[in-house]
């Protein structure tokens, strides 16, 4: 059981909840909160994408394998995605 994981999946889990659900979308470093058209549209999609990569890496947790370790930089290439996309599509 990697802690690390667990720990890191806890605090997705976290911005999940206060991105997602309660819209504390001031939280989001790198994204033009001010400047985006829809703020639910982007509290719902970062929320979505820390639940669900919450969701992977704590299964990773329980996985004992070296491979594993592979989840976090695919974690932060889909913050990058998602920054991307928000930048292009979102932002007026």
């Amino acid at each position: 059981m990697n802690q690390h994981f667990i720990i890191i999946s806890l605090i997705l889990f976290i911005l999940a909840y206060l991105v997602g659900v309660k819209k504390q979308t001031w939280l989001l470093s790198g994204f033009n909160q001010k400047r985006v058209k829809d703020q639910d549209k982007l509290a719902k999609l970062v929320g979505s994408y820390n639940f669900v990569m919450a969701i992977v890496i704590l299964g990773g947790a329980f996985i004992d394998h070296p491979d594993t370790q592979v989840l976090i930089p695919i974690l932060i290439i889909g913050y990058v995605i998602l920054l991307g996309y928000v930048n292009t599509k979102m932002v007026e």
